[in-house]
């Protein structure tokens, strides 16, 4: 098997984010995930397959990986979740729908989350990070006069 060249990771990363969670929500989820209580979704293009598997909804925490045929090649975890304050259901939703709408702006270059800053309908995105596709490390928000908590 051919190694995997980081441009290619780092396009089929920013795919498979957009074909997942941040452009499907959870109706790209899979029938029966791999762990009982969890959410799975999964892309696959050529050689590279992408499964993203988390828990909860209000806190949450999940790991993306990427196999290039039966070896892993990239893995990113990930926690976050909504202040206790937000109890409002249809504000909640505004917050994932707006988080999402971040995560779609991913790019290329930096194909880990969002794109370093976002903003829509009184909402406000940030993502710090640091290192590229071979190794990084990084943090997002995203808050209005709510805050979402990384």
């Amino acid at each position: 098997m051919q190694p995997t060249s980081l441009p290619r990771l780092a396009k089929f990363l920013v795919d498979a984010k957009r074909r997942t969670y941040a452009g499907l929500d959870d109706d790209a989820t899979i029938a029966a995930p791999l762990l009982p209580g969890s959410k799975q979704l999964e892309y696959r293009d050529g050689e590279l397959s992408y499964r993203d598997i988390y828990f909860g909804m209000r806190f949450f925490v999940g790991q993306e990986t990427v196999q290039s045929g039966s070896d892993a090649i990239w893995s990113m975890s990930y926690s976050g979740g909504v202040v206790s304050t937000v109890v409002d259901r249809a504000e909640f939703l505004a917050i994932y729908a707006f988080l999402r709408q971040a995560l779609l702006a991913i790019s290329d270059d930096r194909p880990f989350r969002g794109p370093s800053q976002f903003e829509d309908q009184g909402f406000r995105y940030v993502n710090i990070s640091s290192g590229d596709v071979a190794g990084f490390h990084g943090e997002h928000r995203a808050a209005a006069d709510r805050a979402f908590v990384p």
